[in-house]
């Protein structure tokens, strides 16, 4: 009997149980399983979306591509347990809809934390020429009237399509600071109103728009120098929001006259809202959105690219791979993080 080709027979049959063993221990907690997520209809949100989805498959998930979605039907479906989560929560803006979800879907983490701001701009050169300051101002028929393109008496006002939470927001303080008679919310296709308001910027036109951050409006129209925020003489939020009004001094706004700016809106968090079945059946993605963030600065960088065309599916994954290799380091202690919430 050759026992030296036994014994070689055994060691490599012992090594090959050894390497399967190291492999079946080393299985990523995603492996085997899909996740549907949702990203929503305005297009500042498509690079994070994109690198959640990236992140994920890090470990191990398939990924399918984003759905994308208003809010309502969102909150709907993620609550119904349709899409498992999007990236995209808008808080206190969304608190609405979680009213409904209580046991059903939940925030988790921060993409960004406290430094989403919203409110109304104009061009810095009518406001100085017109020493207009406030949103209240509006109320005013000769201010308005500068605003005026169709010849209605009503100031145009770049505003929130149907359906955006900002809708509701703007709808109410409109209302609320007595400006029915005076301004025309446009609540057409946002993006294409933005290019309308910003060509009549560069023919030096006056221009009067909501807007928020990050976002690259304000990559293009600078803050301080093309456009200065609107204040308020008082804070008027609508019921679910009560609460966040004396939150709506925000300090070190630039572009602002004062400091804190009375911007009437709070700062918002934008956090991830994920279906709860989901994040109990999968530790590692729950342990992932806690720990992961994604720079506002980045963001802003991103979105002044999709402006300038780069904007189209194939440019975000490469601007999302870009953006994971050079915080690299960073991402692999989020899905370090993660696996290890698995085990």
């Amino acid at each position: 009997m050759n026992y030296k080709l036994l014994l070689g027979a055994g060691v490599a049959v012992a090594t090959m149980a050894m390497s399967m063993g190291l492999a079946a221990a080393q299985s990523l907690p995603g492996e085997g399983k899909t996740v549907k997520m949702a990203q929503p209809t305005w297009d500042t949100e498509w690079f994070q979306a994109q690198i959640y989805r990236k992140v994920l498959e890090k470990l191990g998930y398939t990924v399918e591509a984003p759905t994308t979605l208003d809010n309502p039907p969102f909150y709907q479906a993620v609550g119904q347990g349709d899409l498992d989560f999007w990236a995209s929560g808008w808080f206190p803006l969304h608190s609405t809809y979680m009213k409904e979800l209580e046991g059903k879907a939940s925030t988790v983490g921060y993409v960004a934390k406290g430094g989403a701001l919203q409110g109304y701009l104009i061009d810095k050169k009518t406001a100085e020429a017109n020493n207009i300051k406030t949103i209240e101002d509006f109320q005013k028929p000769e201010v308005a009237k500068l605003f005026d393109s169709n010849g209605d008496g009503k100031a145009e006002m770049v505003a929130c399509p149907p359906g955006w939470g900002c809708e509701l927001t703007i709808n109410h303080q409109m209302k609320a600071y007595g400006l029915a008679d005076t301004v025309e919310p446009l609540q057409a296709a946002y993006a294409a109103s933005m290019a309308d308001a910003i060509s009549k910027y560069e023919q030096g036109k006056p221009i009067f728009f909501y807007t928020w951050t990050p976002n690259w409006t304000v990559g293009m129209l600078k803050p301080g120098e093309d456009v200065v925020w609107l204040q308020v003489n008082k804070a008027e939020l609508p019921d679910d929001q009560k609460e966040m009004e004396d939150q709506t001094s925000i300090p070190g706004v630039k572009g602002c006259a004062d400091d804190p700016c009375k911007l009437g809106w709070p700062a918002n968090d934008i956090q991830v809202v994920a279906n709860d079945k989901f994040l109990e059946d999968n530790p590692a993605a729950k342990k992932l959105f806690e720990v992961m963030s994604i720079p506002l600065e980045d963001i802003f960088a991103q979105n002044a690219l999709m402006y300038q065309g780069k904007d189209k599916p194939a440019d975000l994954e490469q601007q999302a791979a870009e953006w994971l290799e050079k915080h690299k380091a960073e991402v692999d202690g989020w899905v370090k993080e993660a696996e290890a919430a698995a085990k």
